[in-house]
């Protein structure tokens, strides 16, 4: 508790505090913590046997690390989760810069107030959460941000002279001393910053527009960054990445599960989400898996788990409008839902070939088609158009009935505003395609068989057994063939 902690520094001495080093602070902490069963990293998924472990050995070695990855894979998120391990408090000297230990002062303030105060100096407490900062390199990065430089206006104040190193105005890395300091995309640093990290990293050395400081600063050094054949606005220079001891490379979810808890996670939005079926989220989640194979994607630049989650996002959004629109209560999903993802992802992804903006609307589209087809094939029979041979027994095709509906020249019109009894009458209107359900799966949810009635439809469509058409929120339905004579013929009367 606060109040029994030690108020001065003889109380200090008194109580048997021992000073530790950070590195050695955060091996002890984490020991107890892998002895005890404790989580290292609450929320973060899908790097348990993984980039977990090897941040562990990283902590237990000592050694200052690099999460090297694309973008949207928890890198950031990680390294702020590491200042967990230091202790709750620790004693600093009042008044002095650089958190200094009242046992080992490091400052000629520090150690002056130590030797004229004694044992009656105040002992203050720092909390683990104020020793941990962290910087977002960007080419406008000064040295002086990082480490210090003069105060001509200090030296001026209190009447010292330039030569004395009581003028020197700290940067934010010696004022981050006893604690963890984190530089995000370390490769955006320009170089002859970079060289000024050298001696902090490896022998404690600050230079300061000449001052030959030597200045013993405690603390864990810890980085990210992109790989380097995807910035390309620069590099980690050669000797800064020998004095960083360990690269862990993090990776985005290996799979369907991992993405959805990893969403879920995530989502943010008012109120109580409607019920989405789990095939429903393995779409969302599928694009992006789709987004990372395919061949129009930058893969260089990666496709970020942002994408799921926003898309998520504008899926549930896109389900209450549309019930607050038609006046009814009907919040569950429909295929025509699906649709509103678009704008989260188009935003997201980088092309390999960059054009006009309808250029990744298409590419969107395809991932979307290509995520769609994925999952019906999870939990439908692969359409098929073969047909069995004269001498060859008929070819079982269990769509038989539902294609027979639209040869004999129906369509079916679904809308986004369409009200959930005129949805359901259409639906179950074309013949067989309810059995279908039924035969797959065992629901009695009829929202549930509806929804994945539609799933079938999407699905034919995508596998060109059946046609399809959409014109801003109406999807039409309707016969392969019947449909490309009516574009012929379109196309004839234009000439």
């Amino acid at each position: 508790m606060k109040n029994n902690r030690p108020r001065n520094l003889g109380e200090l001495r008194e109580s048997g505090w021992k000073s530790r080093s950070v590195k050695d602070e955060l091996r002890d902490n984490l020991l107890k913590k892998i002895e005890a069963g404790g989580e290292l990293f609450p929320g973060i998924i899908g790097y348990d046997k993984t980039v977990i472990p090897q941040i562990e050995n990283a902590i237990l070695s000592g050694h200052n690390f690099i999460l090297l990855g694309l973008r949207g894979q928890a890198k950031s998120r990680i390294l702020r989760q590491v200042h967990t391990l230091l202790d709750d408090y620790v004693p600093v000297i009042p008044g002095t810069l650089l958190n200094e230990d009242p046992l080992n002062p490091i400052s000629p303030q520090g150690r002056k107030m130590v030797r004229d105060q004694g044992d009656k100096m105040a002992v203050e407490w720092l909390s683990r959460h104020d020793r941990y900062h962290e910087k977002l390199a960007t080419p406008d990065v000064s040295i002086a941000d990082l480490i210090g430089d003069i105060d001509p206006i200090k030296a001026a104040r209190e009447k010292l002279d330039i030569s004395n190193e009581e003028v020197i105005h700290w940067g934010i890395i010696p004022r981050t001393n006893r604690g963890i300091f984190a530089i995000n995309e370390l490769p955006d640093l320009q170089p002859r910053i970079q060289v000024g990290l050298l001696n902090i990293l490896e022998e404690n050395d600050i230079q300061v527009r000449g001052f030959p400081l030597r200045i013993p600063l405690d603390m864990l050094l810890v980085f990210t960054a992109n790989p380097e054949d995807y910035t390309n606005r620069g590099n980690i220079i050669t000797p800064l990445k020998d004095r960083i001891d360990a690269q862990i490379i993090t990776h985005y979810p290996r799979s369907l599960e991992e993405a959805r808890r990893i969403t879920a996670g995530e989502i943010v939005l008012k109120g109580d989400p409607p019920p989405v079926p789990e095939f429903m989220k393995d779409i969302i989640e599928e694009v992006a898996f789709q987004a990372r194979r395919s061949e129009y994607v930058d893969q260089t630049s990666g496709v970020s788990a942002r994408v799921a989650i926003s898309a998520y996002e504008s899926f549930l959004s896109n389900i209450r409008r549309r019930a607050l629109r038609n006046g009814d209560s009907d919040h569950f999903p429909r295929m025509c839902d699906i649709y509103s993802i678009t704008p989260s992802v188009t935003g997201k992804i980088e092309l390999v070939y960059e054009g006009e903006q309808e250029g990744a609307l298409i590419v969107t589209q395809n991932l979307l088609a290509h995520a769609i087809s994925a999952v019906f094939l999870r939990h439908f029979p692969k359409p098929s158009k073969d047909r069995a041979k004269p001498d060859e027994r008929p070819v079982a095709n269990p769509y038989e009935a539902v294609v027979d509906f639209f040869s004999s020249g129906r369509k079916l019109e679904i809308s986004d505003d369409m009200p959930l009894a005129e949805y359901k009458a259409n639906l179950k209107s074309i013949v067989g395609l309810e059995e279908i359900v039924r035969k797959h799966f065992d629901t009695d949810d009829d929202r549930d068989m509806l929804l994945r009635m539609e799933l079938i439809l999407e699905g034919l469509y995508h596998h060109n057994i059946i046609a399809r058409e959409m014109h801003d929120s109406v999807v039409c339905y309707a016969d392969l063939f019947s449909n490309m004579l009516e574009e012929m013929g379109g196309m004839g009367g234009l000439e």
